[in-house]
């Protein structure tokens, strides 16, 4: 019986022993793999984007040549923030694009590098991942060159071109790093673009009120009141004409008179384009949380939304570019309160996670 127990207790360290070899075997490869840059391949695995309620994934504007990935999110959330993405160590991205201000600064016009001011207002970053041209002009065909556009102009980043971004991105060991990680080919303009992009096209804004009261989910989503707006929005207000579609916006442009008049017109479009048509046209702005990206249009000239919709209600400014769609509507006092009740009902979810790095790479 005592030989017995003792062949049982021998057997056991055994089997002791032999675990704690394979733990160690498991370690020592999971280790060699992190060295040995095995782990690329889950850095480089792509992403399905998760899209709140009311976001159409058919409707996403991914290029072919920069899908979603985890390591691309992560080195574009560090660009992102990085106040070392400037000449002078003091701006980043997300010094206009505030996440807890839905990536708006509040401003009428953004102020970048040595307190410069810029001559337009920071549009919001939400939903950027369905649209195609970026700018309040459109100068940027795809959200990888709005995301390196601003870190050359000298009021914004400040860099004096793209090869002194590269050289200051290359001295930090820790961009070299992961640049090599996720793209293999290192830190360029393009693969800066890329990282900052796809962290761009995770910034979604969904499930709002409205959302969930026109998916006929919850009938009691929205007011009566807002109700009564969502009517005015498709008819008499006319908003749905250039705010179409599930993102709220036609993504074209259009000449309101915002600004017109002043001593210098920012002739917006038309700088892009050098056509006649597109003299003082601006983006159509999306209207998901419009409630929170005050003040509004290019110039941040209205501050509220009660302006804007009186701004619309007179018909605009008259110019001789004045787009068509523009025309007095004749709203009463009341049918505009309904109409801004219902344009806070644009309020959603899928952003209000985002928040700053606790550290950078070094």
């Amino acid at each position: 019986m005592g030989k017995a127990n003792d062949r049982h207790r021998i057997n056991e360290r055994n089997g002791t022993k032999r675990s704690c070899s394979r733990h160690l075997l498991f370690i020592f490869f999971f280790l060699y793999a992190i060295s040995s840059g095995h782990l690329q391949m889950a850095e480089a695995e792509e992403m399905k984007l998760k899209l709140p309620l009311g976001l159409k994934t058919s409707a996403l504007k991914i290029p072919a040549d920069n899908p979603i990935t985890k390591g691309k999110v992560v080195l574009g959330r560090f660009l992102f923030f990085d106040k070392r993405l400037s000449k002078d160590d003091r701006i980043s991205c997300a010094t206009c694009h505030i996440p807890v201000l839905a990536f708006t600064d509040r401003q009428p016009v953004s102020i970048g590098i040595n307190r410069q001011q810029g001559g337009r207002s920071a549009p919001t970053a939400l939903n950027r991942a369905f649209t195609n041209v970026q700018f309040w002009d459109g100068r940027a065909p795809t959200l990888e060159a709005q995301s390196v556009g601003p870190l050359t102009n000298p009021i914004e980043h400040g860099f004096m071109n793209n090869d002194e971004m590269v050289a200051k991105l290359n001295s930090i060991d820790g961009y070299k790093k992961q640049f090599k990680m996720v793209f293999k080919t290192g830190i360029t303009v393009e693969t800066v673009g890329k990282a900052i992009a796809t962290y761009q096209r995770t910034f979604l804004s969904g499930n709002s009120p409205f959302d969930r009261f026109d998916a006929g989910n919850d009938s009691k989503a929205i007011s009566d009141t807002a109700k009564r707006g969502l009517k005015l929005f498709r008819g008499k207000a006319r908003c749905g004409i250039c705010h179409a579609g599930f993102n709220f916006s036609d993504e074209s442009f259009h000449n309101l008179g915002v600004g017109w008049g002043h001593e210098v017109v920012d002739v917006g479009r038309y700088n892009v384009t050098q056509k006649k048509k597109d003299i003082g046209g601006f983006k159509t702005p999306t209207l998901r949380e419009i409630e929170h990206t005050a003040p509004y249009m290019h110039d941040g000239s209205l501050a509220t939304l009660d302006d804007v919709v009186a701004f619309y209600n007179q018909g605009g400014v008259t110019n001789p570019f004045l787009s068509q769609l523009v025309m007095p509507l004749k709203l009463n006092d009341m049918e505009q309160k309904d109409l801004v009740a219902f344009l806070k009902t644009l309020s959603g979810e899928g952003w209000q996670q985002i928040k700053e790095p606790e550290t950078f790479p070094k």
